[in-house]
């Protein structure tokens, strides 16, 4: 397979795939809080997978008509799919960002609150 044998879709989806890849080691060899292997494997696995399905289209042909779909419209679910792990990926993060600040917050106001009382 050639690179100019892909279509725009297909190059799109696996520069994103890339780059979302690349954020996750760089977040997990940065040690940030909440990064773990599980996260990045997750992410791999994810994110690879679709420039899995990208690159060999056929498999999603055959597994469509194994469970009974017939029409292209794999590119309209792929695009689907990736819009989708994309905002998930997003929102977990900042999630997980929320749930830091809560909690320095928390512990700072104990402190103070401790302070207070001696």
């Amino acid at each position: 397979m050639t690179f100019s044998n892909l279509y725009l879709y297909q190059i799109v989806v696996i520069i994103v795939s890339v780059i979302m890849i690349f954020q996750g080691f760089q977040r997990f060899a940065k040690r940030e809080s909440g990064q773990t292997i599980f996260k990045l494997l997750l992410r791999i696995a994810v994110w690879g997978g679709m420039v899995g399905v990208v690159i060999f289209p056929k498999f999603t042909y055959q597994l469509a008509h194994s469970i009974g779909i017939t029409g292209n419209i794999n590119a309209v679910i792929l695009t689907g799919f990736l819009l989708v792990f994309l905002m998930i990926f997003k929102l977990l993060s900042a999630i997980e960002r929320l749930e830091q600040n809560i909690s320095e917050l928390t512990r700072k106001d104990s402190l103070k609150e401790i302070k207070k009382e001696d």
